[in-house]
C-alpha cells in the first residue's frame, strides 16, 4: 500500500512533530513512496513495510529537521537513501542540503527524488571527504559505513562555529578526538538506544 500524507501526519502527531511537517506531508509521503518503489531493485533499506518505514526513516528525518542547528549550507555525508537530508530539505525551506553519495545507483535515486519531490537539495555524486574543508555550517551523518573512520573526515568539513550532527546509537564521540567542541545528546522518540548527538565547533 502506498504511504499517504495522512499517515505521515498521524506519525508526526505521535512524535510531537506536527508543526514540522505542516505543509510538506504530501512531499514526505511522495518521497517515502519513491523509496519503497526503488527499494525493490536497489536495496536501499532492509525495511519493506510502509508503516515501519514512516517511523524508522521518515520520522527520524523529520526529528533531525526539528533539531537542525542554525545553518544554511548543509551536508548529508554518505546520504544513501536520503535520510536525514531529504526531510531536512523539505521541512526547513531556508537551507540548502548537499546529498553526498558515492554509489552511483543511490545517487541516481537521490536525483530522481529531487526531480520528483523538489526539495532544496542537490546531489554530489562522489565521496564526501573530497569536498572543500570547512565549507558547511552543518554536517549530518546517519548509519555511514565505517563511521568511526569517517568522523574526522566529516568534522573537517564543518565550518568554524558550525555543527556536526550524528544520528545513531547512544555511544558519544570520544572527547579526545573533538577538542574545542561542545556536545549535547537528544534521545530519539520511541527508541531505547538511538540518539542524536549534536556537536558545536567553538
Amino acid at each position: 500500500m502506498p504511504i499517504t500524507a495522512g499517515q505521515v501526519e498521524e506519525a508526526a502527531l505521535r512524535w510531537g512533530l506536527s508543526e514540522v511537517v505542516e505543509g510538506v506531508s504530501d512531499a514526505l509521503s511522495a518521497y517515502g513512496n519513491l523509496l519503497l518503489h526503488w527499494n525493490t531493485r536497489l536495496s536501499l533499506t532492509a525495511i519493506r513495510d510502509e508503516r515501519e518505514l514512516i517511523e524508522r526513516h521518515l520520522m527520524e528525518g523529520v526529528f533531525a529537521a526539528a533539531h537542525h542547528p542554525a545553518a544554511s549550507a548543509v551536508l548529508d555525508f554518505g546520504s544513501g537513501m536520503g535520510i536525514p537530508g531529504i526531510p531536512i530539505a523539505l521541512c526547513r525551506g531556508e537551507v540548502h542540503v548537499t546529498l553526498a553519495e558515492s554509489q552511483q545507483k543511490k545517487a541516481s535515486f537521490l536525483q530522481e527524488v529531487i526531480r520528483t519531490v523538489q526539495p532544496g537539495a542537490s546531489v554530489y555524486a562522489g565521496r564526501a571527504e573530497t569536498l572543500t574543508p570547512g565549507s558547511f555550517d552543518a554536517v549530518w551523518m546517519r548509519a555511514v559505513e565505517k563511521s568511526a573512520l569517517m568522523l574526522p573526515m566529516a568534522a573537517a568539513l564543518v565550518a568554524q562555529g558550525g555543527s556536526l550532527c550524528l544520528l545513531g546509537t547512544s555511544t558519544p564521540p570520544k572527547a579526545s578526538a573533538f577538542v574545542d567542541w561542545q556536545w549535547k545528546t537528544l534521545p530519539i522518540p520511541g527508541s531505547k538506544d538511538r540518539v542524536l548527538h549534536i556537536g558545536h565547533r567553538i
